[in-house]
């Protein structure tokens, strides 16, 4: 019976040990190479949020860096913005999403509803039907339909995108437009927002007929047991590390204030100016030695909208291999976006620093 104990203990080692060596990491780098076609370059341009610049902010000053990211030619424009359909399906789900939570970064489509008489899924189903047969040269009338039904998805920057491909002449109601719509449309011109100002110009100088919403909240939507003591420990993770990035963050109200974007854009997306101000913010969080280690849930929740964010943009060219892609997300996002979007096969990740020359 030993003799026999030990030898199914020795095969038992030596299962043990052929499951380790095959659980070891296996190396995804080098997949691409000797692809077919071109690589697809990824430029994730880190921006601030338009909509909180001081009220001197003029939109005009965005110029210099539209005409970099023009240079650029993205196919596809991804922005951070909740999908319609991640924000229909949260609204279902009020017992896990608070309304009050979603209000903030979802669009209110009951006028577009009420105008076209589509909820969120049909109009979304409308929209992919209609993009399926878009014609080369559009009109007017395919062009203003295209804009009520992407307001009835609560995409207002493709909306936009449509609205400023149409001759001033043309913007009025009709095929699914209504006055209240079209009031709508008027007012996202002088909307400040990345992806009004930027992403939806942008698109529309470029000929492209929409942008990718791509943001998510249901990965950082933590459940914790005492929400005082949760953000207690983040305030006090972030006020360890103040002091390492004031410099950095008074020079970027400097330039926000002198009203040269171009400059402002160059500094938010340096290296160095990224890696002190994540530091300071997550990594301040991971060393934060509350009891439970709170603050790291709110990393957790942080890399898990990250990653769901990253599939969002992936998903946005998975059927256009080679296309050229532009991410306008929160600077803080963009070290994530650049580490998960680079893992990627057949993805280059484009300089940031060096497209903003």
């Amino acid at each position: 019976m030993k003799k026999r104990l030990t030898t199914y203990g020795l095969f038992a080692a030596l299962l043990c040990s052929g499951m380790a060596q095959a659980q070891a990491q296996v190396d995804l780098s080098g997949l691409d190479k000797g692809m077919a076609g071109p690589p697809s370059p990824v430029l994730v341009l880190g921006s601030v949020h338009l909509s909180q610049m001081p009220d001197s902010f003029n939109p005009e000053s965005l110029q210099p860096v539209l005409a970099r990211l023009a240079a650029f030619k993205p196919d596809i424009i991804t922005i951070e913005a909740i999908p319609g359909e991640s924000c229909a399906m949260m609204a279902r789900n009020p017992a896990v999403y608070a309304p009050q939570d979603i209000a903030p970064y979802c669009n209110d489509t009951r006028a577009a509803r009420a105008a076209t008489g589509l909820d969120i899924p049909a109009a979304t189903a409308a929209v992919k039907q209609a993009l399926a047969h878009w014609p080369t040269q559009p009109t007017p009338i395919q062009r203003r339909h295209l804009a009520a039904l992407l307001l009835a998805t609560g995409d207002n920057a493709s909306a936009l995108t449509q609205w400023l491909q149409l001759p001033k002449a043309e913007r009025h109601a009709g095929d699914g437009l209504d006055d209240a719509l079209v009031a709508r449309l008027d007012g996202l011109l002088t909307e400040n927002g990345e992806d009004l100002q930027i992403a939806a110009r942008l698109a529309a100088r470029l000929g492209l007929q929409r942008v990718f919403p791509v943001d998510d909240h249901t990965g950082d939507n933590v459940d914790v047991p005492d929400v005082q003591a949760y953000i207690r420990a983040i305030r006090n993770a972030w006020a360890s590390a103040e002091g390492k990035v004031s410099a950095n963050r008074k020079q970027q109200e400097a330039l926000s204030r002198s009203g040269d974007m171009l400059a402002l854009y160059r500094f938010i997306n340096q290296p160095d100016v990224l890696r002190a101000q994540i530091d300071a913010d997550m990594g301040a969080a991971m060393r934060e030695d509350s009891p439970g280690h709170q603050a790291r849930i709110y990393v957790a929740g942080w890399e898990t909208r990250n990653l769901r964010m990253v599939a969002n943009v992936r998903a946005a060219f998975r059927e256009r291999p080679g296309a050229r892609v532009l991410c306008i997300v929160g600077a803080t996002h963009k070290p994530w976006f650049d580490s998960l979007l680079g893992q990627m096969q057949g993805v280059q990740i484009v300089d940031a620093e060096k497209a903003l020359q």
